[in-house]
């Protein structure tokens, strides 16, 4: 599957799922493209199911970005960023996204839907989609997330490999 250029790929846990409803319907009122993974009510899941559909979905170039809410956003970060090329940024105030966008090139959003508001988190998915990466001097520091990422793989590969 190619890339979806200007859809992006959506997941929560139960706990940011009225946020997340909110964010679809704010992004599809925009033109936005909106491929929801769920969760798809407020009953008890595991967030690490909707961050591997997410991560794994960026991970593969079949998005180009994402979005991922639970309550506080820090384990759906976590869960993320194991993924090779992620860059998954919590940001719950409008300067953090910015500047994962700028800086990081971050490529999921994440936010925490009982830290912050309708009205932020709105504002936040704004200003994250609407913000280019500089490139620049930023991208030597990117570089060394991937040639890190290839480490990784090395390591772990080298370890399945039979005696």
């Amino acid at each position: 599957m190619g890339i979806a250029e200007s859809a992006v790929i959506l997941g929560c846990d139960h706990a940011a799922f009225p946020l997340k409803e909110k964010i679809k319907a704010f992004l599809t009122a925009k033109g936005v493209e909106v491929e929801d993974v769920g969760t798809h009510s407020e009953a008890s899941v595991d967030y690490p199911d909707y961050a591997i559909k997410v991560a794994q979905a960026i991970s593969n170039n079949q998005f180009k970005r994402g979005i991922l809410i639970c309550g506080t956003g820090l384990g759906m970060s976590m869960v993320a960023n194991k993924f090779p090329h992620v860059r998954a940024g919590l940001c719950n105030d409008l300067f953090s996204a910015i500047l994962s966008r700028q800086h990081n090139d971050a490529n999921i959003l994440v936010m925490g839907g009982r830290v912050i508001g309708e009205t932020l988190a709105q504002k936040i998915v704004d200003a994250w989609l609407k913000t280019p990466y500089e490139g620049g001097r930023h991208q030597s520091r990117l570089a060394k997330f991937e040639s890190y990422a290839k480490i990784q793989s090395s390591i772990k590969n080298q370890s399945q490999e039979p005696n």
